[in-house]
Parts: structure tokens; C-alpha cells; sequence
């Protein structure tokens, strides 16, 4: 029987892919025409890290650790070139049973206009390397024009990072997003893209593929728990055009989720008093079969989640919702995860589903607010 994963034949491709990139000019994607989304402190910081280098508040060292992953950051720009091809310095390699090497350290591609974006290639790499080239294209062969977007890793911190195009290539901005407001995404790993197969198959990077908005994901694997310092943080995030709380998974002690979220809300609303926010209870986990008690908590979480927006909204708040997320998988929900909790690309197209249809409803919102 052939070998899948065939070392000597990904060594081949490899070599290859290096004596093609031999002769690309390579580009720092930090200068302009190139365009970074994703990472809110950008702009100004210019780091592939999705808080401030210094946050004005006392993060926890796990937290902070988390948020030198740039999980839901993106690259687009426009180009003539006859080959793609990147080159890739990360912290470590693979670290983490839990997903793939391609979802933890590696880039994909689409290519395509806002809408219409096609997926074309996973960057392929040893996964005992933290270095790596690899070429998406060489067949360019007319120079067309094209509409790129490059995915960032989702579990593994960017050292260096650089793109490589046919030398005299013409390199254009994106097309510009439908709106300046940005859909900001706070929560689990779930929201961290755990456990998608590659970085576009997180939920917040399928969104952005049927709106035209930046997504900001502010996902921190276990450690989403509702810090008020976080909060102040995102509260301080330019042009926010809806906030998305998806971190009830997080809250494991007793009267966490109860604590925290009045005052998580209460922070993003002293600055935001008419942006949409949305609050998302936690998916069903296959431990509840076993585990009565858990599916218990669960449902108690759950209505204490949606109670709390409703008296929100009897109160005033008209821009507040609440989200079950116990039905995002549906009929898939014992087949669309890869441990009982954290979603596969099935799960996360099925709750990418799910949002797509809430986000319509508010779409004006998100624009005009």
C-alpha cells in the first residue's frame, strides 16, 4: 500500500519548491500595498500578535503567550505574478497532538474577489521544521490579475514571515472591505480555530470569506475566562462593528460565568453603548452522555445566558443577543467534533452556518453603527 505521507517524496517537493523560490524577489508583507486584517494593533505595532505589545492592563502570562498567536490574521493583495510562494520562520514546530501541523504553523490560500474566494493549497512542510518555503503556484502563465488571501497559522507564534513573487510583478491593494467596522470575536479555543484542519476553516476566516468585513479573533485556548483586563482592552479597539462572548466553555468554576459576564458586558458597553454584541452559550460536549451533571451545568449556563440578555434588552439594550450555541452542530453533533468538544472543519462550516443567517439579520447594524 502507498505511503500518505511519503518523507522522501515530501522531501523531493521540497527541493523543489526551494529552487523555484531561488528566483522570486521576495517582500517584506508589512509594506504597503500588502494588507494585514485580523490584527487590531497592526497599524500601529506592526507585530504579528493579536494584543498590544504592552498592554495597558496585567494580562496573564498564559494570555499573553496566546496572544503572540496570530490565529484569524490575514494578508490580501492583488498581483500579476506567475508563481506564489512563502517563506516561514516560526517559534517551534508542531507542539500540540490536538491539530494538525498545517492548523498550527502553516498558511493556506484562496484566490478570488470578496465573495468569490477559491481555495486553492495548504503550505506543506515537515512538521519536525519550525523554518520552511513553499510555492502555492508557479502556472500563472497568462499574468492574470489576481485577488490573493493568505491565511495565518492559528497555534504557533511568526518570527519572520515573507512572500515571494516573479521579479517586475505587478503588486496591487485588496479590493476594500464593505465597511471600516470590524466584527470582533472573543472566546475559547473554539473561537481559536480548534480543531480546524487549516487556518481557513476557523469560523471567523469562513465568515470573512461571505462578508466583506475584518474579523478580529481573540480566541485563547482555555483561557478565555471573562477577565475584566481583556475587556478593557477590546473596548479600546478602533471601530468595532459587532462584538461576538463565546467563552462560557472557559468558565470551569462554579459561578464563574455569573460573575464575569455583567461585567465583562458592562466594560464594552461604558464605551460601545449601540454596538452589536452577541453572547454565545457553549456547544453540547459528548461527556454529557456520561456525565449527567455536566449536561445539568450546562443547560443552567444556558439559561442564565439568555435571561441575561433578555432583561438587557427589556431594559433598553436593543443591540444585545444571545445565541444557543447547543445548535450549531444539529443532526452532526456526535459526528463534528474530534474529541466530543472541539469542532472539526464539518463543525465549524455547520456553525459558520449558523452565523452567517444571524449576521444578515444585523448587517445594517454592523455597518451603520
Amino acid at each position: 500500500m502507498k505511503k500518505t505521507h511519503d518523507i522522501k517524496k515530501l522531501d523531493k517537493n521540497m527541493a523543489l519548491s526551494g529552487k523555484i523560490t531561488e528566483k522570486l524577489q521576495w517582500h517584506n508583507p508589512k509594506q504597503k500595498p500588502f494588507r494585514v486584517s485580523g490584527l487590531a494593533w497592526f497599524e500601529t505595532e506592526k507585530a504579528w500578535r493579536r494584543l498590544p505589545l504592552k498592554p495597558k492592563y496585567p494580562l496573564r502570562k498564559e494570555l499573553d503567550a496566546l496572544a503572540d498567536f496570530p490565529t484569524g490574521a490575514q494578508l490580501c493583495f492583488k498581483t500579476n505574478s506567475k508563481t506564489l510562494a512563502v517563506r516561514a520562520e516560526l517559534s517551534g514546530p508542531m507542539d500540540n497532538s490536538h491539530v494538525t501541523g498545517i492548523n498550527q504553523c502553516g498558511f493556506d490560500c484562496y484566490i478570488g474577489p470578496p465573495g468569490k474566494k477559491v481555495f486553492i493549497g495548504s503550505t506543506l512542510f515537515h512538521y519536525t521544521k519550525s523554518k520552511y518555503e513553499y510555492t502555492f503556484f508557479n502556472s500563472n502563465d497568462k499574468r492574470k490579475m489576481l485577488d490573493v488571501t493568505l491565511n495565518f497559522p492559528l497555534y504557533q507564534s511568526l518570527v519572520k514571515f515573507g512572500v515571494g513573487l516573479e521579479k517586475g510583478a505587478k503588486i496591487l491593494p485588496p479590493a476594500p472591505f464593505d465597511s471600516g467596522n470590524r466584527i470582533i470575536v472573543y472566546g475559547t479555543s473554539l473561537t481559536n480555530g480548534g480543531c480546524a484542519e487549516r487556518p481557513g476553516m476557523v469560523h471567523t476566516n469562513i465568515l470573512s470569506r461571505w462578508f466583506n468585513y475584518e474579523f478580529i479573533n481573540l480566541g485563547f485556548s482555555g483561557n478565555g475566562k471573562g477577565d475584566p483586563e481583556v475587556a478593557k482592552i477590546i473596548s479600546e479597539i478602533s471601530n468595532p462593528g459587532c462584538f461576538v462572548l463565546e467563552y462560557e466553555g472557559n468558565c470551569e468554576e462554579p459561578g464563574q460565568l455569573q460573575k464575569t459576564l455583567p461585567e465583562f458586558v458592562r466594560i464594552l458597553r461604558n464605551k460601545h453603548k449601540k454596538v452589536p454584541l452577541v453572547v454565545i452559550s457553549r456547544p453540547v460536549s459528548a461527556k454529557e452522555y456520561f456525565k449527567p451533571d455536566r449536561r445539568g451545568d450546562r443547560i443552567m449556563r444556558n439559561k442564565y445566558q439568555r435571561d441575561f440578555v433578555r432583561n438587557l434588552r427589556t431594559n433598553g439594550d436593543k443591540n444585545i443577543y444571545y445565541i444557543d450555541g447547543s445548535k450549531f452542530l444539529g443532526k452532526y453533533t456526535n459526528e463534528a467534533t474530534i474529541d466530543g468538544s472541539h469542532f472539526t472543519d464539518l463543525g465549524f462550516m455547520m456553525m459558520s452556518e449558523k452565523l452567517r443567517i444571524f449576521f444578515r439579520k444585523i448587517e445594517n447594524k454592523i455597518k451603520n453603527v
